[in-house]
């Protein structure tokens, strides 16, 4: 069986939002979930892109959801797989790791 490449999105600033304050920094938690996915499905083809929502990538839609983060005074970091929110602020490892098994993911 062969899986579908899934896309992971970390939408984060530099700067801690203000309810976040003890928490990790959104690229601390980026670091920290490549290391975590990897580690739990080994081998298995995602991708993790960090995303800086006040200096968004050139792709519009990343760019459009960045927006929405600001605008809509979500908790980041944001965690998207695949265009589905999974994480806002403290995302969860078993959220994620169990969105990524509904794509067929399997840890080893």
């Amino acid at each position: 069986m062969s899986l579908q490449p899934v896309e992971i999105c970390v939408y984060g600033a530099e700067v801690l939002c203000p309810s976040c304050v003890n928490l990790p920094s959104s690229k601390e938690t980026y670091d920290w979930l490549d290391a975590a996915i990897s580690r739990k499905f080994p081998n298995q083809p995602f991708t993790i892109t960090y995303i800086d929502i006040y200096n968004p990538v050139e792709d519009e839609e990343k760019k459009e959801f960045a927006t929405r983060v600001i605008e809509e005074d979500m908790f980041y970091p944001v965690v998207v797989i695949n265009d589905e929110i999974v994480g806002e602020g403290n995302p969860r490892l078993k959220t994620i790791y169990s969105e990524l098994e509904k794509y067929g993911y399997q840890s080893e």
